[in-house]
């Protein structure tokens, strides 16, 4: 971007944050921080440190032409259905849930810094770099096509980088794009941060990442600490051996100690459901809220649901009877030995978004179904970790 051009850009944004919260308001702003700047955002005393995060989940962006159909058919047959699905979703659903997402800025009580998004914003396994790059460039040019009003932040998702090339175009053509957004951010693993509240986006894919936060951890401890990753931490369905370190216990062992010991709060996709947990570990616990936005039944009618503890443990198998059912029995331990951790549990499949409310004293998230804005769902879940 030239000189001039970024000299507009500046001046764009300036009168887009005084539209929105006047000029008084955003003049305290300013005061505090400079957004974007060393991976912090400002937020106005006035606002008491308040902001909202409309949230989505998975996204899976796509168009038929995206892909190579004859590699898909040979490297990936079991996929060819849902990339007809995806493409499908994309062009009757997904614009209407990043519009939903735009007016959830527009109705916002409190400073909105970006709206986030829990990865797989594209479908990935196109068949060669060439698509691979046009399927990200447009799924870049879809979301600054719905002028949200507020930057765009996501972490990475596992379809994000999923085919030939993809890895590559997600460093080149997605991180700028973050970067653009956000300013600070030369990685899928960066942070953002507002008074004491600190948003850490994990890499799940990259190795290293594990020792990046046990670093940042011993360096800048946070009061609050919000952990966006798209796999789950804690496993909560049928798939649950598709959780982060699932394979590996001693680093998943000092992920969740880390995690109940500032109390965090962990965001996920990945498994297009809706799920929230409360999870405990030696050095306290942490909740995790999954959310999906890939459109389903288009009313968004909850299906499988399950509340309580005594739903929690190995017969969520039960869920997916037809997923890989020459695994049943080792998922079915891994629930097992899981279940004297958990505190609190509710699952369900049905697809939305969410809305973050943060103060200084509490974060709460209220979920929504469908294109819906009422909540179907609320919790307070700096009161669930206490």
């Amino acid at each position: 971007m030239f000189v001039e051009e970024k000299k507009w850009a500046v001046a764009r944004n300036i009168q887009r944050y005084q539209r929105m919260f006047g000029r008084r308001k955003f003049l305290g702003m300013m005061a505090t921080g400079v957004a974007g700047a060393r991976g912090s955002w400002a937020i106005s005393a006035e606002a008491g440190e308040a902001f909202e995060l409309p949230m989505l989940g998975d996204l899976h962006f796509d168009r038929l032409e995206h892909h190579d159909f004859d590699w898909m058919k040979q490297a990936h047959p079991g996929d060819v259905k849902q990339v007809e699905n995806y493409s499908r979703v994309t062009g009757e659903w997904s614009g209407k849930l990043l519009e939903v997402a735009g007016q959830r800025v527009k109705a916002a009580r409190a400073p909105v810094p970006f709206v986030l998004q829990l990865g797989d914003l594209i479908e990935g396994l196109c068949g060669s770099p060439e698509r691979a790059r046009r399927q990200t460039t447009e799924a870049l040019a879809w979301v600054r096509q719905a002028n949200l009003g507020v930057p765009f932040a996501m972490c990475k998702g596992n379809h994000d980088v999923t085919g030939p090339g993809a890895a590559e175009v997600y460093d080149s053509v997605l991180v700028p794009f973050l970067n653009q957004q956000l300013g600070g951010v030369d990685g899928a693993a960066y942070t953002r941060s507002a008074g004491d509240t600190l948003i850490v986006f994990f890499d799940a894919y990259a190795k290293g990442s594990l020792a990046w936060f046990e670093r940042l951890m011993a360096e800048r401890p946070p009061r609050r600490l919000i952990f966006v990753i798209h796999p789950p931490v804690v496993p909560y369905n049928a798939r649950c051996d598709w959780h982060l370190f699932a394979r590996q216990p001693a680093e998943r062992e000092r992920l969740l100690q880390m995690l109940g010991k500032h109390r965090a709060i962990v965001l996920c996709g990945h498994l297009h459901k809706y799920n929230c947990l409360v999870r405990r570990t030696e050095t306290g616990k942490f909740a995790q809220l999954a959310i999906s936005s890939v459109a389903t039944d288009p009313e968004a009618k909850p299906k499988d649901e399950r509340r309580g503890l005594a739903a929690y443990g190995p017969d969520l198998v039960t869920l997916e009877p037809k997923h890989s059912p020459e695994t049943e029995a080792a998922r079915r331990a891994l629930l097992e030995a899981e279940r004297p951790f958990i505190e609190r549990f509710e699952y369900a499949d049905t697809w939305g978004h969410a809305l973050l409310r943060i103060t200084r004293d509490s974060i709460q998230a209220d979920v929504c179904r469908g294109l819906s804005k009422e909540s179907w769902r609320s919790w307070n879940l700096s009161e669930l970790v206490g």
